[in-house]
């Protein structure tokens, strides 16, 4: 019961869609513009730097509320607390990218699931996230493939730390764990799947090129 209650509390928490909001009250309806998304990156690209700093931020700290709640409702009455924060973060992500009253065209979920690292209070989760993301971005020149590249890792380090034991989980809950992460790691690249295919046609749009050019996030 815990568990379905973190999952649906996180999926209120990810119904806050920061670019949609933020477009809206612009008069501007950001699936409607670039690619489409309602994520970061595209309302970067349609609104200007300033919206997308704030809608990253407003996507990745609804995650972190969302587990801060959590944690204060749960504290006193379980030893799984690093699992529930893991369900709630789940359950933001899906809040993000399916939201109910957007028709389920949301975002594509990477400044939630960053916030999610942020939120499981890891800091080596944290660090490998963020230069994982910046390395591969700044080199490549693609979002997307920072994007997927830190949610690969994510799952990577993740069953690294579990299996040695550096996270606090125990018995059934490193399974329980590791599943979860692949499936946070997973809805990455479910939503990707049409930068995935840019990506392997050369087709996907570089940071800083023409507009001209379709694709990206």
């Amino acid at each position: 019961m815990e568990r379905i209650l973190c999952i649906v509390i996180g999926y209120v928490f990810g119904l806050f869609q920061t670019g949609y909001i933020y477009g809206r009250l612009n008069h501007v309806d950001i699936r409607d513009f670039g690619s489409g998304n309602a994520g970061t990156t595209n309302t970067m690209r349609v609104l200007g730097k300033k919206a997308g700093i704030i809608t990253y931020f407003g996507d990745s700290l609804k995650a972190v509320f969302a587990i801060v709640l959590i944690y204060f409702i749960f504290r006193n009455t379980t030893d799984n607390m690093f699992i529930l924060k893991m369900y709630t973060g789940l359950g933001v992500i899906l809040g993000h990218n399916f939201p109910f009253y957007m028709k389920f065209r949301g975002g594509k979920g990477i400044a939630a699931t960053s916030g999610v690292i942020l939120g499981l209070g890891d800091w080596r989760l944290v660090l490998l996230a963020f230069f994982t993301f910046v390395i591969v971005t700044v080199v490549s020149k693609y979002v997307s493939l920072g994007s997927l590249c830190m949610a690969a890792g994510f799952f990577v380090e993740f069953v690294i730390f579990a299996v040695l034991k550096m996270l606090p989980l125990s018995g059934n809950s490193i399974v329980e764990g590791i599943v979860l992460a692949f499936i946070i790691s997973a809805l990455a690249f479910i939503k990707h799947h049409a930068n995935i295919q840019r990506l392997l046609n050369g087709t996907e749009r570089k940071i800083g090129q023409s507009k001209n050019k379709k694709g990206g996030e």
